[in-house]
């Protein structure tokens, strides 16, 4: 009768052990950026530990280039193949417009904790872009920032009349153009995996990104002079398949968003003196590198140029826009 008992139990421990690893699964995760101290790649790691910690699920890693540019990665989710990718607005703007309100310049604060705090508790983004996602076929799991942008370019930049002529390169959103068209320049579209050649070739004369990127992209070796502005911090999104999400248990759910919590805080933290760190690892690795930070009044003839961009973001999108665009600032109030 034991021995009829523990052939008994243990058929049960077998099976229960079998069903829990046909039940685990591995989850593929997509970022836009290759190195793997690269912001996005941090957070990606950090959630993928957080998932593999406390669930029976494992995290593969597409860096950037692994499957393709921003575009391939972010199809790739729609159609299920990916579960997650992390793309930023700028790219998402072609099919939800209102995104590209991370790109008005100036919008954002400056002060880190401010920004922090904003992303934390934003109605904007918390309540009324998860909706926005999902009629795209997609679950908004997080948005954070990623560093001040900063311009790389041939020559000094000082004023808006310094940006005159000068081929700048922008990811393919309609009103990461219109900004630089209202700083002076000429803007050009192109994908990430054309810059660096174009840069090199004269192609193109300049291109903007954190100064984590500049670093660790190298584009600092084409390129001869870093300015920064203060007129965006670069936005990002963490986004899964919604009918993956959908799909998934309970439990899993909150797994899913209890590591992107977790990640969200470790990144944060992550990039304190990110950008200081960066900036002065490239003039180590180029002495002759001019970076300039202009002072509040450098900056004001930037500021007055880039009036005209929020008014370009309404008619590009609208009432909707017009009401994303009125949380966020009720928002940025909140946290000011």
């Amino acid at each position: 009768m034991t021995a009829r008992l523990n052939l008994t139990t243990t058929g049960a421990v077998v099976a229960m052990l079998a069903a829990t690893a046909a039940h685990a699964e591995t989850w593929r995760y997509a970022t836009e950026e290759a190195a793997a101290q690269d912001v996005q790649n941090v957070f990606a790691q950090k959630f993928k530990e957080e998932i593999e910690a406390n669930t029976d699920h494992e995290i593969q890693l597409f860096p950037f280039g692994t499957l393709g540019e921003s575009d391939d990665i972010m199809e790739q989710a729609k159609a299920g193949v990916l579960q997650f990718v992390d793309q930023s607005p700028g790219f998402t703007g072609a099919t939800i417009p209102e995104a590209q309100v991370f790109f008005v310049p100036y919008l954002l604060p400056q002060d880190p904790d401010q920004l922090v705090e904003f992303f934390r508790t934003s109605k904007a983004i918390n309540e009324m872009f998860p909706e926005l996602y999902s009629e795209q076929g997609l679950e908004l799991l997080t948005m954070f920032p990623e560093g001040e942008v900063c311009m790389t370019t041939q020559e000094e930049v000082r004023s808006p009349e310094d940006l005159s002529e000068v081929k700048f390169r922008t990811m393919t959103n309609p009103l990461l153009v219109q900004s630089y068209q209202a700083f002076g320049a000429t803007p050009t579209p192109l994908p990430w995996g054309e810059v660096y050649g174009a840069l090199q070739t004269g192609i193109i004369q300049g291109q903007e990104n954190p100064g984590f990127f500049l670093e660790s992209t190298k584009i600092y070796e084409v390129t001869d002079v870093i300015t920064c502005i203060g007129h965006n911090n670069f936005t990002t999104a963490v986004v899964a398949n919604k009918n993956f999400f959908d799909g998934l248990s309970e439990e899993d759910q909150t797994a899913v968003n209890n590591a992107i919590d977790a990640a969200f805080d470790y990144i944060v933290g992550y990039q304190q003196e990110l950008q200081e760190a960066a900036l002065g690892n490239i003039k180590e690795a180029k002495p002759d590198m001019v970076i300039n930070v202009l002072s509040e009044e450098e900056r004001m003839p930037f500021q007055e140029a880039a009036g005209t961009v929020e008014e370009e973001f309404i008619k590009m999108t609208g009432d909707g826009g017009q009401a994303i665009l009125d949380q966020m600032k009720a928002d940025l109030e909140a946290v000011q």
